[in-house]
């Protein structure tokens, strides 16, 4: 595709009241679409406060359907700015069964498609097996009218076989919504390194797949972390577009279509992929 793509980004703090974080979400959605965005990517999860710093059953009532009461708000901003918006949503698909799902809500507020997070950690305030199931659709980019979407949710941002696969079945930009942040206890020089980790990994994806990338992260203190925030948008050479701090922020960034294919022709990583090579890496280690 050709052209220009106005990206927008909205990285808010999250409180115990669904009603209120939908709104800032909403709000933040109408300030980019004013903005020019065409494109909307949310943070993880950003109808409530983080559930998973525990383990303890009655954070699934937080659960809902889809299509349910986010899609269906989400849609419905979506159609009135005539925009593409990627959210979160901690899914109920039966009793006993979640995911945790990233949606894409078409212009017309119509469900485009959603993903379920593959990659499911379990770490101390991030004890996610205690609730999501693993998704079973693979790494499946999702068709819009502004392109094809490659979403992945947070965890997913660290594995390079998850890019790499939305990137060969034609993702033409990578989406993340992300919650991720710094244990209280932890000293000043190891949050920066987990800082500079977390953004260069993903550069690093944008480069050796040649494609544009966006990691929407939110911020605020909560049991789990503080969150850090610095949602930001890269180009296919990993160079930064857009970039937030740790305050409330709607991000817009402006890329150029056609530029994976530049980039692609001047360094072309799939043409030179030695698939005849890789078998090894279906195992879980070489021993």
């Amino acid at each position: 595709m050709t052209g220009r793509l106005s990206l927008g980004l909205v990285q808010h703090a999250c409180t115990s009241d669904p009603a209120t974080n939908l709104a800032r979400t909403t709000a933040g959605i109408a300030d980019a679409a004013a903005r020019g965005a065409e494109l909307i990517l949310l943070q993880e999860l950003h109808r409530g406060p983080y559930p998973c710093h525990e383990e303890h059953a009655s954070h699934f009532d937080a659960a809902e359907p889809i299509p349910g009461p986010t899609t269906e708000r989400l849609g419905e901003a979506a159609a009135a700015h005539g925009t593409v918006v990627v959210g979160s949503v901690f899914e109920r698909r039966a009793a006993g069964l979640y995911h945790n799902t990233a949606v894409v809500l078409e212009r017309d507020g119509s469900l485009a498609g959603i993903y379920r997070k593959m990659h499911i950690p379990d770490d101390p305030g991030y004890y996610e097996k205690f609730y999501f199931t693993p998704g079973e659709r693979g790494f499946v980019p999702i068709d819009t009218s502004l392109g094809r979407l490659g979403v992945l949710v947070c965890w997913d941002q660290w594995f390079p076989e998850a890019a790499r696969l939305m990137a060969l079945a034609g993702a033409e930009i990578l989406l993340y919504p992300t919650a991720i942040g710094f244990a209280p206890d932890e000293p000043g020089d190891e949050q920066a390194r987990q800082l500079e980790a977390w953004r260069t990994v993903q550069r690093a994806h944008a480069i050796a797949n040649g494609l544009p990338l966006a990691a929407c992260n939110r911020i605020g203190t909560e049991p789990a972390a503080q969150f850090w925030g610095r949602s930001f948008v890269c180009g296919p050479q990993g160079e930064i577009l857009a970039e937030a701090g740790d305050a409330a922020a709607v991000l817009v960034a402006s890329l150029e279509r056609g530029r994976s294919e530049a980039v692609r022709r001047m360094w072309p990583f799939l043409r030179d992929r030695r698939i005849d090579a890789y078998h090894g890496l279906t195992r879980r280690y070489l021993d």
